[in-house]
């Protein structure tokens, strides 16, 4: 499975911005797909991540403020990302979680919120 992440750029605090994320490949293996984000000096912690019934979850700082969605194929995924804030400002990764217990990278997308 190859996982290609788009959307990131500059936004100004209040803003939105759409992430996008397509799966290629073995797609019929996975089993979940999350946004993980890293900051300057910060441990990669946990966005948002939608499962293979629909189920999502959310990082405790992004809840009702950020969405995870996914397409009918369910290789791709969105994170819609609004009223954001300069502390959102990361390195936004894609991964995915194989039915083998496997978890799958993409290379990320930057992500600045900045006046």
């Amino acid at each position: 499975v190859q996982l290609q992440a788009s959307g990131g750029g500059l936004v100004q605090p209040g803003g939105s911005l759409r992430l996008s994320c397509a799966a290629s490949g073995s797609t019929f293996a996975i089993k979940s797909m999350n946004w993980y984000r890293q900051a300057p000096g910060k441990q990669r912690e946990l966005v948002a991540g939608i499962r293979s019934d629909g189920s999502t979850n959310y990082g405790d700082s992004v809840k009702g403020r950020f969405t995870i969605s996914r397409d009918n194929t369910k290789t791709a995924v969105f994170l819609q990302m609004n009223s954001l804030k300069p502390e959102d400002t990361a390195v936004y990764y894609c991964n995915a979680v194989t039915q083998w217990g496997v978890g799958l990278w993409g290379h990320g997308t930057l992500v600045t919120v900045s006046s």
